[in-house]
């Protein structure tokens, strides 16, 4: 595993904490050699989590839509930066890019880039891991909701038992190095199940 991407906020939230775990995560991700993909911004928790990991001598590429470059929020320090057309293809270049993939707090952005990546290791595009950094509780709901998804039959429990959840930074990096995927939606016996 040599990139990572994080999926986090454009702003810094409320609570010093977000910023202090996105400090603490950019620079791990350096530390541990690992390459840090991720949306191309300087503000928010996107900013702090980048130039932590330049600060402690990490690769940082970041995938920014042409439009974000034109209102002046790209960062200008990134190891590189791939300028795309639109957010679809930011987000299947980040994919491309990354080998793993992580959620820290942030709003309806990071919520739909981790669950596009989700929903294509469920498909079998990738079978790359994904991982909810939960600050302070942040995801604890969404948690609870993705286990009721399961539970009404939407959800096949061998994805949800395979998102990583934790917030502890460190436990996410060991976890994405012994992941195995869950075999992908729509095997042999399923596709039979649904005619």
């Amino acid at each position: 595993m040599n990139s990572i991407a994080v999926f986090c906020g454009s702003a810094l939230g409320n609570e010093a904490v977000f910023a202090e775990q996105a400090r603490l995560t950019g620079t791990l991700i350096a530390q541990q050699g690992k390459t840090l993909v991720y949306g191309g911004g300087r503000s928010g928790l996107m900013g702090i989590v980048a130039d932590s990991a330049l600060a402690a001598g990490g690769q940082v590429i970041g995938v920014i839509p042409q439009n974000l470059v034109d209102s002046e929020l790209a960062h200008p320090n990134l190891t590189a930066l791939h300028i795309v057309a639109d957010m679809h293809e930011r987000k299947t270049k980040m994919s491309e890019l990354a080998d793993a993939f992580i959620a820290m707090p942030g709003g309806s952005g990071t919520f739909e880039e981790i669950f596009e990546q989700w929903t294509w290791a469920q498909l079998g595009i990738h079978l790359k891991p994904c991982a909810f950094l939960n600050v302070e509780g942040f995801y604890d709901d969404l948690i609870k909701f993705i286990a009721h998804s399961a539970e009404c039959g939407f959800t096949k429990t061998r994805f949800t038992e395979k998102l990583i959840y934790s917030d502890d930074i460190q436990k996410i990096l060991a976890a994405f190095e012994h992941y195995i995927a869950p075999a992908p939606k729509w095997g042999a016996a399923e596709r039979k199940a649904a005619v």
